[in-house]
């Protein structure tokens, strides 16, 4: 588990597709790896990887095929800058929010507005994340936990401050650039729970208007 508080920034140095998969050797930056061991998981742009090898600068990780069908690695490549964080500790200090390290779906870039003390950029996610993006609610955007100040449909608006532009793949931020989305995983459970019964039912799908009318969510 990870809290979204970014720790360092890393560099893709050598990523090597394997049949439908890829090996990827990240340059770990600023990253303590003095206590990473093999089997460690270390959040890169938002996804929980693996380490299956490592030195005092750089760890290696596999990324399977399903993992790059629901990322950004499917665009990434060498010199492809990477926010990182390593798995909390029970012990660590709670900085942002619940993050898994799933991947939920790729999102983008649709505008950025520059102010004197902060940037607003707007993030179009797809439309079938949408209705777990509440406003004032936490949302993972390449592995950084932030809080969502505006919604309009399936587009979200993130107030960036200097600092976290500064300390991450933010910065770097253009129109169409494609970002790692994870939607808070409580708003996944509360939807699980609504379902009830229903969610044991083989091919139980996911909430929509139909379900809430027939279970009386709905005013007529």
């Amino acid at each position: 588990m990870f809290t979204g508080i970014v720790q360092a920034l890393g560099t893709i140095s050598q990523l090597d597709r394997r049949g439908e998969d890829i090996r990827l050797r990240v340059d770990a930056g600023r990253l303590d790896m003095s206590d990473v061991a093999l089997g460690d998981s270390i959040s890169t742009n938002g996804v929980c990887l693996t380490v299956v090898e490592f030195g005092t600068d750089y760890y290696c990780a596999d990324v399977s095929a399903e993992t790059i069908r629901y990322s950004g690695f499917a665009h990434y490549g060498n010199g492809s800058s990477v926010n990182l964080e390593k798995a909390m500790r029970p012990t660590d200090r709670f900085g942002g929010h619940i993050v898994s390290g799933h991947v939920d779906g790729v999102g983008a870039v649709s505008a950025i507005n520059k102010h004197a003390d902060y940037v607003e950029i707007w993030i179009k996610a797809p439309a079938e994340l949408a209705r777990y993006i509440a406003h004032k609610g936490s949302i993972t955007v390449d592995g950084v936990s932030l809080t969502v100040n505006k919604v309009n449909g399936a587009e979200f608006m993130l107030w960036i401050i200097p600092h976290t532009l500064q300390e991450t793949v933010i910065g770097t931020y253009q129109n169409g650039t494609q970002v790692n989305l994870e939607v808070d995983v409580v708003a996944r459970y509360l939807e699980r729970l609504m379902l009830g019964d229903q969610a044991a039912e083989p091919k139980a799908g996911n909430i929509d208007m139909a379900f809430l009318a027939e279970n009386g969510f709905l005013r007529k």
